[in-house]
């Protein structure tokens, strides 16, 4: 069902590696809702996926960018304006990687060359690209910027590993650049802590096939699925939210707020048994 929320719209999406990211799914939702937008992500994510589907599904043009460079983000931005015709409404921030996660280094045994790498891409990433839109003023007022987060910034999920310490960075990002925009530029920048979700990136993570099903016996509504998060994001870049900003807006499923749920307690009973 389409709204026409994001009519006359025009944004950049980060992220769409191949349909089962959240970036892929919003990007579908977005045009749905007659939004217009450049994809992009760094050149070797474009290889190993499939987005040319994507950009010849919703109309949509593909610039390399590694969200790391701000020479690579200076031409991703003055050439989404271009292509798009005008200042852009909207940005979504899906990106992360840990590469002590990839190569199975426990948190307590970091490769620091690494870790710093992974929070260049996963966290700093955010501030270069809200750097690089706020230098060329290229979001029109209330415009809305939103990067995807997750609940271990608050709490410990062991697996989770140094993606938990990018993810905290990332949202302080959000609340202090977002200050600024906000004040400055009238734009508003947010972060959507997601409910785990089976993608491409989130498969990495140890153990995470259970967690996911934990998190959906913990959650009163279950987890949110990567549509259900696109569809939130719309919300958040329509003009329906223009008052909210600085906030991390936990998407879970009620997950956040769970101490224990009755199906948990009921399996710990059974298996003491």
């Amino acid at each position: 069902m389409s709204y026409n929320l994001l009519k006359g719209k025009r944004g950049i999406i980060f992220g769409a590696l191949d349909e089962n990211s959240i970036a892929w799914k919003t990007a579908e939702r977005v045009h749905e809702e007659g939004g217009t937008f450049v994809l992009t992500n760094a050149p070797v994510a474009l290889r190993m996926g499939q987005i040319n589907a994507l950009a010849e599904k919703t109309g949509s043009q593909i610039i390399p960018a590694d969200a790391t460079s701000l020479e690579d983000l200076e031409h991703l931005v003055e050439q989404s304006m271009e292509i798009l015709g005008g200042k852009l409404d909207f940005v979504l921030h899906s990106i992360g990687m840990s590469i002590n996660v990839r190569k199975g280094n426990h948190y307590t045994d970091q490769n620091y060359d690494w870790t710093q790498k992974g929070t260049d891409i996963s966290a700093m990433s955010f501030h270069k690209v809200m750097h690089t839109l706020y230098k060329k003023d290229a979001m029109n007022s209330w415009g809305s910027i939103v990067a995807l987060t997750y609940m271990a910034a608050q709490r410990v999920f062991p697996d989770y590993n140094d993606m938990a310490d990018n993810k905290a960075y990332l949202e302080s990002i959000a609340r202090s650049f977002g200050y600024f925009f906000g004040k400055d530029k009238t734009v508003r920048v947010n972060t959507i802590s997601q409910s785990p979700t089976p993608t491409t990136a989130g498969s990495g993570v140890k153990g995470f096939d259970g967690f996911i099903a934990y998190a959906d016996k913990m959650s009163p509504l279950g987890n949110a699925t990567a549509l259900d998060c696109a569809n939130y994001t719309v919300a958040m870049f329509s003009d329906l939210t223009k008052k909210v900003t600085l906030q991390n807006l936990f998407h879970d499923g009620g997950f956040s707020n769970v101490g224990v749920s009755n199906e948990v307690m009921e399996a710990f009973i059974k298996g003491s048994e």
